[in-house]
């Protein structure tokens, strides 16, 4: 089976985002992780060479594929930063109207700068996430079994 591209590194989300070329990019990156710090009580750690994550969570699917993942996470992308967040259907139909100026695939959020957007609304995104996936290791439901080992209450 193939390896996971994604995976938890050593590298600095200091040193990464200070290497983010745009200022307006960096001062972003650095308020969305503190607000996912804030509300996760995770520390950030890089995840592959671009994706800043709080949390792991070991998933398992019945192809036998099976790997970690952060909780929450972003990705200061060109033109775009991306969000990956676990919302149900409820929490997207509610939310995403109120959020701002954005676009979606079927699993991420995209924005250009937190300007466009609503902070109270990403915030509350941000707790949806959590309590989804939570609720997930609740229930035992196997894709979602976190390792909270790592999270500073």
């Amino acid at each position: 089976m193939a390896q996971n591209k994604t995976v938890e590194t050593s590298a600095s989300v200091a040193d990464y985002v200070k290497t983010l070329a745009d200022k307006q990019q960096r001062d972003d990156s650095l308020a969305i992780i503190e607000m996912m710090r804030s509300a996760s009580g995770f520390e950030p750690k890089m995840w592959g060479p671009a994706i800043i994550g709080f949390g792991t969570y070991h998933y398992s699917y019945e192809s036998g594929r099976e790997g970690d993942m952060p909780i929450l996470a972003f990705a200061p992308r060109k033109g775009d930063l991306v969000f990956y967040f676990d919302l149900n259907k409820s929490n997207r139909e509610d939310l995403l109207p109120k959020l701002g100026k954005h676009k979606t695939s079927k699993y991420c959020i995209y924005v250009k700068k937190l300007s466009d957007i609503d902070s109270p609304v990403l915030n509350k995104m941000i707790k949806a996430s959590l309590r989804n996936s939570e609720e997930k290791q609740r229930l035992g439901i196997k894709d979602v079994s976190h390792n909270s080992s790592t999270r500073k209450h």
